[in-house]
């Protein structure tokens, strides 16, 4: 029992990394975040649904078209309810990328209904078994892990050793260098909203198959991955999904050993303590402040 909460922990504490990794991404470009991250996730898998089972599309394309308009959707945020707030030096941000994403829920709650909805998958219709003892997860589940440090990966890799990576990091470092030496520095910030709603939507098509599609799942995400991002380091790639792998295992364990009753009193209880005591998250820095 212990070992299936462990591995499904694992699966969903990578989930909770992926989108951290979105507050990961526009944190160190802009130093603003998408507070409407769990609607991507919502949005990613709401579309993969309605373009796989409502519209009867091959599965393939029904998750290409829904990560597409994902991106589109980031691109929007950061257009809409971010520039013209950060251009002028106003925190407003915050509250204008919080009602978008309300304004989202409930255009999908009108349109896509209430009841919640089953997308099914063959990653998800038969629990592995090993040596004939069933281990009471699904392949998804051991994929999702696998896919989540792959794309942590893949960012610090591009973060630290190609010129768009170098450009993001120069743009929150000092705008006016960057833009006197050519970075594009709008077109930037909106790649990396774009890419933040990306990996949201690619956790939302991940979980669909194993969660009931509907348009308040992402609420709860979206504020697990926040905490997650923060708990982890917000600067550090890596730190945001060790630190999503890390709430995941913990959730799952209380859930397993407590109850589900005392799960979110535990683990958020437990995300207090931590920052009391490092403030910068397990695995950031503290800011160093030239002058």
């Amino acid at each position: 029992m212990l070992a299936s909460a462990l591995i499904s922990g694992i699966g969903l504490g990578s989930m909770y990394g992926l989108m951290a990794l979105g507050f990961y991404i526009t944190y160190a470009v802009s130093a603003t975040v998408n507070f409407a991250q769990g609607s991507s996730m919502m949005l990613g898998a709401v579309l993969c649904y309605t373009f796989a089972q409502t519209l009867g599309l091959p599965m393939a394309l029904a998750i290409a078209l829904a990560l597409l308009l994902c991106a589109l959707y980031g691109l929007l945020v950061e257009f809409i309810a971010v520039r013209p707030f950060a251009s002028r030096g106003s925190n407003a941000w915050l509250m204008s990328t919080v009602a978008l994403g309300i304004v989202l829920d409930n255009l999908v709650m009108h349109t896509f209904g209430k009841e919640p909805r089953s997308l099914p998958s063959t990653l998800a219709q038969t629990p592995v078994e090993l040596g004939g003892l069933n281990l009471g997860v699904y392949p998804l589940q051991l994929l999702i892990p696998m896919l989540g440090l792959a794309l942590a990966t893949l960012l610090h890799l591009v973060a630290r050793r190609t010129r768009w990576g170098t450009a993001m990091l120069a743009v929150v470092q000092n705008r006016s260098a960057a833009q006197l030496m050519g970075i594009p520095i709008r077109r930037v910030v909106a790649l990396a909203f774009a890419l933040s709603a990306l990996l949201a939507g690619i956790a939302g098509v991940l979980i669909a198959p194993l969660f009931n599609v509907n348009a308040d799942m992402g609420t709860l995400f979206g504020i697990k991955a926040f905490a997650v991002a923060i708990l982890g380091g917000i600067t550090s790639a890596w730190g945001v999904m060790l630190a999503g792998l890390l709430f995941g295992v913990a959730e799952a364990l209380i859930t397993a050993t407590v109850g589900s009753g005392y799960t979110q009193i535990i683990t958020f209880a437990l995300v207090i303590a931590v920052l009391a005591l490092r403030p910068n998250g397990l695995f950031g820095r503290a800011e160093v402040r030239k002058v």
